[in-house]
């Protein structure tokens, strides 16, 4: 498998994305902005930009993220 573009370690088990968090420009280069849902797995993909969202403490926190499968669910518009 290849490496997700970006892995982000976050404390809660919902999370927004808008693709553009650290790009100088802000969110005209982004995408709209989604909330995603960690689940029993652990992580979440963004299903816009591939981010990965690893849940610190849960079941994917210190694997590999080159390992584990893509999941983008629970993604809805804000």
């Amino acid at each position: 498998m290849i490496a997700p573009p970006e892995v982000s370690r976050v404390t809660t088990t919902r999370v927004a994305c808008d693709g553009a968090t650290d790009i100088p420009g802000g969110a005209a280069l982004g995408h709209p902005r989604v909330f995603l849902q960690i689940d029993e797995h652990g992580y979440v993909d963004c299903g816009y930009c591939d981010r990965r969202f690893i849940l610190i403490g849960g079941p994917a926190d210190g694997v590999d993220p080159s390992q584990l499968p893509d999941i983008a669910s629970g993604a809805s518009p804000q």
